[in-house]
């Protein structure tokens, strides 16, 4: 169907022009202000391009999905060209270096003309499993991939889209429409920033003449800079993917990730808000520093009765208990991931060919957790945008709403991490000082807590704890339902290898039944699993803020990424395996 007209119902072009039409006089008439000129330049043609694409998909009326209206942007979507033929070991590990090196250099790009200090990070308590840096070209991270694919999971899970993704044209279209739909989450993402989050500078306001106007033209400058750079990361992983080895996304995490705990464990730059922690000036801010600079400083007395181990063990930031709740972490995910249900296999017709097919624990890897993390980061982000964006909160009923999620505290300074309300009871929770020292020591560390009741601060901790685990058990049966994970997938596979369990029939069907009594029920604890660990860790705390998350999707990636590497130099050495592993 390449190449092919696509044939289509023009009658709608009618409709979606008069709803163009009406978009644009209610925003110019209710919400944009006068001299907007950032609202002026990107509204009428976003909402040119996102209906545009509404017309494509819904004036489709050929024999498939809807999706196949999207063809003719799919075709000719800029991608990264996958190789031909095999690709040397050594050529995909100097790939994979080359990007890990250039992505820490985009990290230390800053945005041209933003005001550091004056700007706010609304994605700084998700910032170590964004993979990006507060305020460089790499700020919005891979927030806007991961959220396309969440909305594509949905939408698949749901039945919304009607593809056989074992289909090559059907899954090519999926993998087009995911493109697509980045894209869009990138500028969705990119835009709100810069309205009273991401400060345009002063040098980089007068340069376009000042006032209004030139506020308007700084901001739109800053949000062409997050798109080339979110834009920038889409692709670097595509690259990783085609040309290198492991997933682009998973390398970013896990490189900031290891930064964030390094940086962590041992900086000894002195702590700037030591007096909100309680810590005299000049403390470390790193776990082994800041230990040795208080054991120092305390007397017996003070470590034994003034509270001093409490400090050390449990205290923000980067207490012990941190530094051995991220090791912890390791060494469970490292034994976990080892932990398997191997079937039996035997080849149909070459006798004594024997082999075993590995179900893991962790059967659907890391990913819920990156999907349901970066979930509740966009929820944190719409629910901020409602709070505090000057057109979001004139929204009728959902506007500036506490319940919703209220970010001001009681001096009205704005904040990124919500202060009440629904998105306070689905935020993170960084360690315990913000549940366990309150319970144990309500006098001392209510404050932590801003003012909630002891009884709040255990309904959150219940609330999210089932979040992350229920949520992750959905994301994972979606997973491997639409990456070819499922009984009926792997008994096709199996059986299109010549392999078939001994005892039975060689039928796909038998092999399906043989594997729903495992993969299925593996599935769920494997979600269950990773999503209560990943909120255990949390709760405990990790050093560096790098969160449980963060450090449970870098064991598990690190772990992944030296099983590839050992599979391509198996393939490397024996040529005969690439067919057997699914290479070229």
């Amino acid at each position: 169907m390449a190449g092919e007209a696509v044939e289509r119902k023009k009658g709608w072009a009618v409709p979606i022009i008069v709803g163009y039409i009406l978009l644009l006089v209610i925003y110019f008439s209710y919400y944009w202000k006068d001299n907007d000129m950032l609202g002026a330049v990107l509204f009428p043609p976003l909402m040119g391009v996102t209906l545009w694409l509404v017309y494509l998909v819904i004036s489709y009326k050929g024999e498939h999905s809807k999706l196949y209206g999207l063809k003719p942007i799919i075709e000719r979507f800029p991608a990264i060209k996958r190789a031909e033929g095999h690709v040397h070991f050594r050529t995909k590990m100097m790939w994979t270096l080359g990007i890990l090196v250039f992505y820490f250099i985009l990290t230390n790009v800053f945005i041209f003309g933003l005001d550091v200090e004056g700007s706010l990070d609304i994605f700084s308590q998700f910032r170590a499993i964004m993979a990006g840096a507060s305020g460089s070209l790499m700020h919005l991270g891979i927030g806007p991939i991961v959220t396309g694919s969440i909305i594509m999971q949905l939408f698949t899970g749901a039945k919304i889209i009607s593809l056989d993704l074992t289909k090559s044209e059907d899954k090519a279209v999926y993998q087009g429409t995911q493109k697509v739909v980045v894209i869009a989450m990138i500028v969705i993402e990119a835009v709100p920033q810069v309205f009273g989050y991401l400060m345009p500078g002063a040098p980089l306001i007068s340069a376009f003449g000042g006032g209004t106007e030139g506020l308007g033209f700084a901001r739109f400058i800053i949000v062409v800079q997050l798109i080339a750079g979110s834009y920038l990361v889409f692709l670097m992983d595509e690259l990783v993917s085609k040309w290198g080895i492991g997933s682009g996304i998973s390398l970013f995490i896990a490189a900031g990730v290891s930064e964030a705990i390094f940086t962590g464990t041992v900086n000894w730059i002195p702590l700037k808000n030591y007096e909100e922690y309680r810590l005299p000036k000049g403390t470390p801010s790193g776990t082994i520093p800041k230990t040795i600079d208080l054991l120092s400083d305390m007397s017996l007395s003070d470590i034994a009765n003034g509270g001093g181990l409490e400090q050390i063990f449990l205290g923000p930031p980067n207490p012990i208990i941190a530094l051995i709740g991220t090791i912890l972490i390791f060494l469970i995910v490292a034994y976990v991931e080892s932990a398997r249900i191997e079937l039996p296999l035997a080849h149909g017709r070459v006798r004594g060919a024997r082999g075993r097919y590995p179900i893991r624990l962790i059967y659907a890897s890391n990913i819920p957790v990156i999907l349901m993390s970066a979930l509740l980061a966009n929820v944190n982000m719409f629910s901020l945008l409602l709070w505090s964006h000057p057109t979001l909160q004139k929204i009728p009923l959902l506007g500036h709403q506490w319940w919703i999620g209220a970010y001001t505290t009681e001096t009205g300074e704005n904040v990124t991490k919500p202060l009440y309300g629904g998105a306070w009871y689905l935020s993170q929770i960084s360690g315990v000082h913000e549940w366990l020292l309150p319970a144990l020591n309500w006098d001392r560390y209510g404050p932590y807590v801003t003012g909630h009741e002891l009884y709040q601060v255990i309904l959150h901790v219940v609330i999210y704890m089932s979040v992350m685990v229920i949520g992750s058990v959905l994301f994972a049966k979606f997973w491997i339902e639409t990456t070819n994970m499922g009984p009926e997938d792997v008994a096709k596979q199996i059986e299109s290898s010549g392999m078939q369990i001994p005892g039975f029939r060689r039928d796909p069907r038998v092999l399906r039944k043989v594997l729903e009594r495992y993969i299925p029920m593996v599935t769920v604890i494997s979600g269950a699993f990773v999503g209560g660990l990943a909120a255990g860790a949390d709760m405990i705390g990790t050093v560096g803020n790098s969160s449980g998350t963060g450090v449970l999707l870098t064991v598990g990636i690190i772990i992944r990424l030296y099983e590839e590497i050992g599979k391509e130099q198996m393939m490397e050495m024996h040529p005969v395996l690439r067919g057997f592993f699914g290479g070229e």
